[in-house]
Order: C-alpha cells, then sequence, then structure tokens
C-alpha cells in the first residue's frame, strides 16, 4: 500500500457518512425523502455530511434558545447557505470563515470554542480565502486530495500569526469535516495544519464506521503531551502527526529561506518525538478491531518513522 494515497480510501467511512446524513435530515425534516448524493464533484457525500452536522447543531441550539427565527431558517436552509458561503479548490467548493476567535461559544458540547454555521455567517475575505485556496492545492500537490476533499470542508480561519508562532488547530467529533486553526501567511503551513485535522476527522469517522470502541483503562506515554494519555489520544496523535511529517517532507525542497528553515526545524522536532512511541504504537494498533484500519494507521506510522 502506497502511503498515504492509499490509505485514506476506506469503504466504511463513506457508508457511515452517507448513513448518519440520511438520519440528520430524516430526524429534522422527516416529510422530505433522503437519499444519497448523486453529485459527481469532489467530496460531494462528505461536504453533505459536514454541513447536516452543523445543520442539526444549530436547528438544536436554537429548539433549545426557542429563537424561532433561526430555528425556521434552518428549517428552509438545510445546506446552511454553503452554496452561497463556499470557495473553489483544487478539492471542490470549501466553506472559508473567519470568525472572531474572542467570540466563539463554549457549551458542554466541545472543551474547545467552537463555530456554527449560521443566518449571520459570512465568508472569510478574499485574502484568507486565496491562502485556504492555495493550502488546499499544496495539499493536493503533494499527495492528500481524499484526506482534505473528505474531511476538511469548513476551515474557520482563527488568529494570525507570525511564522514561529504557536499555532493553535482543532476539530470537534460533533462536528466532522471542519477545522479550527490559527494561521500565517504561508500556505504550506496552513496545508500542513488542514492535513492535521483532516487526520483526527478522518481516524474518528474510520472508528465509528467500523464501531470500534477504545477502552480509556489503558494508557500510553505521549511525547507530545508529556504525560500518559488514554489509548484513543496516543493513537491519535500517532496517526495525524506523522501526516504532518510526510507532507512536511515532501513539500521541503520546493522551500527556501525562513519557511525552509521553519519547517525544516519541525521536522526535526516530530521524528524526536515519534521514535519512542513505535513500540507503545505496535500494541496501541491491536486495540483496533478492524485489520484494515490497523494496516492503514501502521503504515503512517511506519513512513513517518522512515523519514
Amino acid at each position: 500500500m502506497d502511503a498515504p494515497a492509499n490509505v485514506f480510501s476506506f469503504a466504511p467511512i463513506q457508508d457511515y457518512q452517507r448513513d448518519r446524513t440520511r438520519r440528520i435530515r430524516a430526524v429534522l425534516n422527516p416529510a422530505v425523502p433522503h437519499t444519497v448524493s448523486t453529485r459527481a464533484s469532489l467530496g460531494a457525500d462528505a461536504a453533505d455530511y459536514c454541513l447536516a452536522h452543523h445543520f442539526l447543531e444549530g436547528a438544536e441550539a436554537a429548539a433549545h434558545a426557542r429563537e424561532i427565527d433561526t430555528f425556521n431558517w434552518y428549517d428552509t436552509n438545510p445546506n446552511v447557505n454553503s452554496s452561497v458561503l463556499s470557495t473553489p479548490t483544487a478539492v471542490g467548493r470549501r466553506v472559508i470563515l473567519a470568525p472572531d476567535p474572542d467570540r466563539l461559544p463554549r457549551s458542554t458540547i466541545s472543551e474547545t470554542p467552537y463555530y456554527v454555521l449560521g443566518p449571520d455567517t459570512s465568508a472569510a475575505p478574499p485574502k484568507l480565502r486565496e491562502l485556504a485556496t492555495a493550502a488546499y492545492a499544496s495539499g493536493v500537490q503533494h499527495g492528500f486530495t481524499s484526506l482534505l476533499a473528505d474531511h476538511a470542508i469548513v476551515v474557520c480561519l482563527l488568529r494570525h500569526k507570525q511564522l514561529g508562532d504557536t499555532l493553535d488547530s482543532w476539530t470537534i467529533t460533533r462536528l466532522p469535516g471542519t477545522v479550527y486553526c490559527d494561521h500565517v501567511k504561508e500556505a504550506v503551513v496552513l496545508a500542513r495544519d488542514l492535513i492535521h485535522e483532516a487526520g483526527h476527522n478522518w481516524l474518528n469517522d474510520a472508528l465509528n464506521a467500523i464501531a470500534c470502541k477504545i477502552s480509556d483503562d489503558v494508557t500510553f506515554y505521549s511525547p507530545w503531551k508529556k504525560t500518559d494519555r488514554p489509548a484513543f489520544g496516543f493513537l491519535h496523535a500517532c496517526f495525524a502527526f506523522p501526516l504532518t511529517m510526510i507532507y512536511t517532507a515532501r513539500v521541503l525542497p520546493e522551500t527556501s529561506g525562513e519557511l525552509h528553515r521553519f519547517l525544516a526545524t519541525y521536522l526535526n522536532q516530530q521524528r524526536e518525538l515519534l521514535a519512542p512511541t513505535a513500540a507503545d504504537h505496535a500494541r496501541a494498533l491491536t486495540m483496533i478491531t478492524a485489520p484494515e484500519l490497523r494496516e492503514r494507521m501502521h503504515v503512517i506510522h511506519r513512513e513517518a518513522l522512515s523519514l
């Protein structure tokens, strides 16, 4: 299996996404028949799946808050205005946003701030949409087309920072296919972070698709967190960080100057962090019930170790 090109082609994910989308649409609008998407565009089913979760979260929050006008907006906008908000990219039309990080809500659905598409949502400014478009193009050029097409549909660009600053990025399980991240002016750095977070989204969907429940009772030392973590978090780190290593190694020869030094330093740091995880990763993988998924996770980890 070539890594990572064939890794992300995992049929149970597509089946899971379609089924989950149908279920959400049926619950919120039972009078309308719900069928599998027939669109031929790249990532169409994944986009429907991602947007359905924004639809669900927004409508549910509006109902709990008794915001009738907002709830009615969701009722009449099941695709949450994505056709107006979206930007064409190398992996299809994406929703690129720039919400105010200081106004992102927090609630019991997530330990981190998040943003849900709604009637007041507007697209990011043109410069940020151009940055994101270039980032997707870089990801495609270096072998991550299907990962980004299916697992980075909505991107919320948060704080602008300088190269070398700490960049925060995250995903939340309630909004699969959505990525929240800080950004610098370099598209290759944003591509790296989109790939990292899309990797988390991919693995969450894969585990849900095979109904794999990983026990919290077993822990492994995480060099990234410098503490013991449950197997779920450890396996996520051992998947998402190696993806960024593979991408960085591929893009590095095309860079120069400060950007080259930044990426080279990052890759060296990740090599040092990943190296001591080899034995624990092999043990943690035994908790993955599907051999096909275990092999995909092993391939990514092994390629990153070889860099």
